[in-house]
């Protein structure tokens, strides 16, 4: 009972990857972090509330270590002095489920007060939601039943924006042709440091 119970949970979970709509989105969102960060020189800035902002801090931070300078910015944290790290040339990447979150749409509206011509990357379920409707790039989850069995705790939704998340770090790495050394360069340490540049020799 307890194999048939953890095969059911990792189906849900999988199924629920496969069901990501995969639209031009994607190219729209990677075009805009490109154009940002690596030709404005400015920074890609996650953001979200609660286990979906646990997932915008692991996004930026993979998205550091392959070659483009992201930051994590605490959404509440923002109304009290935090968003003076938004500049003009950025770019934010928003996640919620619901794209309701109030602190979300709020800092929105902040962010609008102080770099009027800012452009939003939205990861939500819901593409009627205030935060879809703010969002230049709009990339849906699909909308999955958390495997839950209250169905609340946010847990196959999670896992989707991960997933999605690592389709934007993996295909912006292709477009700035990120290779080994670069990586090496940034991550000294432990097994991957080591990995890196012993394949950067073949570079």
């Amino acid at each position: 009972m307890i194999n048939e119970n953890i095969s059911f949970i990792l189906e849900q979970e999988a199924e629920a990857v496969r069901n990501i709509p995969v639209t031009h989105g994607y190219d729209e969102a990677v075009d805009l972090i490109v154009k940002h960060v690596h030709k404005q020189g400015g920074k890609l800035i996650t953001s979200g509330m609660g286990k979906a902002g646990q997932i915008a801090m692991n996004i930026a931070t993979t998205f550091s270590s392959t070659g483009t300078p992201a930051f994590f910015l605490h959404p509440s944290e923002a109304q009290h002095g935090d968003l003076g790290i938004v500049r003009d040339n950025d770019i934010m990447l928003l996640i919620s489920n619901s794209g309701k979150t109030r602190e979300l749409v709020e800092l929105v509206d902040l962010t609008k007060g102080l770099a009027p011509d800012m452009e939003f990357i939205v990861i939500t379920s819901n593409q009627d939601s205030p935060l879809a409707n703010a969002a230049t790039v709009c990339l849906l989850t699909g909308a999955p039943k958390e495997v839950c069995p209250l169905g609340l705790t946010p847990t196959t939704s999670t896992t989707v924006m991960t997933v999605i998340g690592d389709i934007l770090v993996v295909n912006t790495m292709k477009h700035i042709n990120f290779s080994n050394k670069d990586y090496a360069k940034r991550h000294h340490g432990g097994y991957l440091g080591s990995k890196s540049r012993e394949q950067s020799k073949n570079e």
